[in-house]
């Protein structure tokens, strides 16, 4: 269980990154989904005892964030947006020097790091240096790492972030191999929709709704979204095409005026969110 209370950051230079943040996760995959500068990083480094909060407290396993340090460290992996293995290590020795680091036994953690590799699907590459490897096998050196580690909370900041379509479906596949409770931040809705039990939205350091994909998307059912040169009633602008949502009947009628219909997705939440403040 993961347990957040009125958490706050504000860095030294007057920015909010964090504006009171409240929830607690007990799913199996948890998505946090939010645009660029919602505050999403700086919640995972908070959450990974690698950065200090202004206020409000966090339990990871019953385990205080700011009192217990090393205690919810025992718990967690966390993998960084930005990680990257050692160019000249192979993904066995990598995972190995990892587990080691964190205190295994040097036979233990071969044994786990061979497993991960195996299930991961790199046990072909597995004595090849990291620098010869794709972006995918790359990230999926790391979600080894967190396989081999047998946390209860691995959480994972942006996983995919710059890899192809199939090197993405690679990493999600590895990632559903994950036990315990993953957290995972991302701003591609398609990946949240794959992985997710749970998704909390974000936006300007704030949480703005939480629940099951089912639950978010429960406005939408019956609508589609309609896409149009000319503006509609209760649409919004996004470049040079005005968005709304409106129930399939009536879609018929914009049909007429040129516009186009698409059936919503995960990225309409943001979407209407956008038509709320607007309103």
């Amino acid at each position: 269980m993961i347990v957040v209370k009125d958490l706050k950051k504000k860095y030294p230079d007057g920015t909010a990154a964090l504006k009171g943040v409240s929830f607690s996760i007990d799913k199996k995959i948890t998505c946090i989904l939010g645009r660029n500068g919602a505050g999403k990083t700086t919640l995972i480094r908070i959450l990974s005892t690698q950065l200090r909060p202004s206020s409000g407290s966090a339990k990871i396993e019953g385990h205080d964030i700011v009192n217990e340090p090393m205690s919810a460290r025992n718990d967690v992996v966390s993998i960084p947006q930005e990680a990257i293995p050692i160019n000249y290590v192979n993904p066995v020795d990598f995972v190995v020097l990892y587990l080691s680091a964190r205190g295994m036994g040097i036979n233990e953690a071969r044994r786990r790091a061979d497993n991960a590799i195996k299930r991961v699907g790199l046990w072909s590459v597995r004595d090849k240096p990291s620098d010869e490897l794709s972006g995918g096998m790359k990230r999926k050196i790391f979600v080894a790492m967190a396989l081999a580690a047998d946390a209860p909370v691995t959480f994972l900041d942006e996983p995919t972030t710059g890899l192809d379509p199939l090197s993405r479906r690679e990493v999600w596949a590895a990632i559903k191999e994950l036990k315990g409770q993953v957290v995972l931040t991302t701003h591609y809705m398609e990946e949240a929709q794959e992985l997710s039990d749970e998704v909390i939205m974000m936006e300007s350091g704030k949480v703005i709704s939480k629940g099951s994909i089912k639950k978010l998307m429960r406005p939408f059912e019956g609508m589609v979204r309609v896409e149009s040169k000319e503006k509609q009633k209760g649409a919004v602008r996004i470049g040079n095409t005005y968005i709304s949502y409106v129930d399939r009947r009536r879609a018929e009628s914009y049909v007429i005026k040129g516009s186009i219909i698409k059936p919503v997705t995960l990225d309409d939440l943001f979407v209407k969110r956008g038509v709320e403040l607007e309103s």
